[in-house]
C-alpha cells in the first residue's frame, strides 16, 4: 500500500502565501504522476496542479501565475507553493500520487486525508 501525508495548511490572510507538502510512503515500486487536488466547501473537486516524476507540470486555471508544483524524486515528496491567495483558494486541498506498488504492476491512485486552506479576507 501507499500512504500520503500532507502537511503546510493553515489560516492565510488575503494576498499572504502557504506551502503545502506531500510525502509518500509505504510498498512504492515507482511514482508516475503526482499532484493537488482541491474541493471548494459546497463545490466539487478540482485539479489544481500536476507534475510528473519527469518534471513535465500542469496547472487548473484558476491558480496559474501564483502557484508552482515541485518533486523531490529521492524522498516521495510533493510540493506546492500558494502565493497571491485570495478567500476563494479556501478549499480542503488533496494530494495524489500515481504509484505502483512491489506487490503489483499496476499504477493505481492514491489520496492523503487533506489539509484545510482556509483564506480571510
Amino acid at each position: 500500500q501507499v500512504q500520503l501525508v500532507e502537511s503546510g495548511g493553515g489560516l492565510v490572510q488575503a494576498g499572504g502565501s502557504l506551502r503545502l507538502s506531500c510525502a509518500a510512503s509505504g510498498s512504492i515500486s515507482s511514482i508516475n504522476a503526482m499532484g493537488w487536488y482541491r474541493q471548494p466547501p459546497g463545490k466539487q473537486r478540482e485539479l489544481v496542479a500536476t507534475i510528473t516524476s519527469g518534471g513535465s507540470t500542469h496547472y487548473g486555471d484558476s491558480v496559474k501565475g501564483r502557484f508552482t508544483i515541485s518533486r523531490d524524486n529521492a524522498k516521495n515528496t510533493v510540493y506546492l507553493q500558494m502565493n497571491s491567495l485570495t478567500p476563494e483558494d479556501t478549499a480542503v486541498y488533496y494530494c495524489n500520487a500515481v504509484a505502483r506498488t512491489w506487490r503489483s504492476f499496476r499504477f493505481n491512485d492514491y489520496w492523503g486525508q487533506g489539509t484545510q486552506v482556509t483564506v480571510s479576507s
